[in-house]
């Protein structure tokens, strides 16, 4: 009973939400409030010498952006959101903690290299578009800056057939932030993460290594 109660209360609600776009006339003040889902090809860059580029890794977020227009036609916005997201590397840094120090070494005769990691995330954005408020496919071009908050994370790997996992180590940048980009029409969107800090703070030896991700981002409304 209480799911049908809540299934019919977001049928009512969406229902709302779409005869108020209907109502709107062309030159009216409107905002494009969003819910936000990405994938992306994931790597980390600023290596250190010898280290190869990491394997196949992928990162996926979804949040919700509230939108702030800065003129009356809508073409410039301000937005702010907060999300959830999830990172998965295959790497070639093999990384201990050891008397909550944090060492790292090139990963040589370990197999399954991975970091996982889940962060809060709290975007920033400029946005310009050609929409108005009863046009719905339009292009965009966002620019702004992305906060990460580290919730929990995990490195792990194998060697001579044991499993090594280290968790929330000490060294690791739980705050990072970068910039990012999103381009393209309607639905469809290319987005691009480019980490300015270091997702360590501390190691042995000093690593700078951060984070770049480039994909898609679908926007809805």
């Amino acid at each position: 009973m209480n799911r049908l109660v809540y299934l019919i209360f977001c049928v009512l609600s969406a229902s709302q939400i779409f005869a108020q776009k209907d109502s709107l006339q062309l030159g009216d003040n409107y905002a494009e409030d969003q819910i936000y889902a990405s994938i992306s090809y994931a790597q980390f860059f600023k290596q250190p010498v010898g280290v190869s580029k990491s394997g196949f890794s992928y990162s996926i977020s979804t949040g919700f952006m509230k939108d702030v227009i800065l003129n009356q036609k809508g073409s410039f916005s301000f937005a702010v959101g907060v999300g959830y997201g999830f990172d998965f590397f295959n790497h070639n840094i093999e990384v201990r903690e050891i008397n909550d120090e944090t060492i790292f070494a090139t990963a040589v005769g370990t197999s399954s290299n991975t970091f996982k990691s889940h962060n809060l995330e709290f975007p920033f954005e400029l946005r310009w578009r050609t929409s108005n408020a009863i046009k719905y496919d339009f292009w965009r071009i966002y620019a702004g800056v992305k906060f990460l908050y580290n919730m929990s994370h995990k490195f792990g790997f194998i060697e001579d057939n044991k499993s090594f996992s280290y968790k929330n180590l000490s060294a690791f940048s739980k705050l990072q932030y970068g910039l990012t980009l999103s381009a393209g029409y309607d639905v469809f969107n290319i987005n691009i993460f480019y980490g300015l800090t270091p997702i360590f703070d501390s190691a042995e030896p000093a690593m700078d290594t951060s984070v770049l991700k480039f994909g898609l981002i679908f926007y809805i409304l």
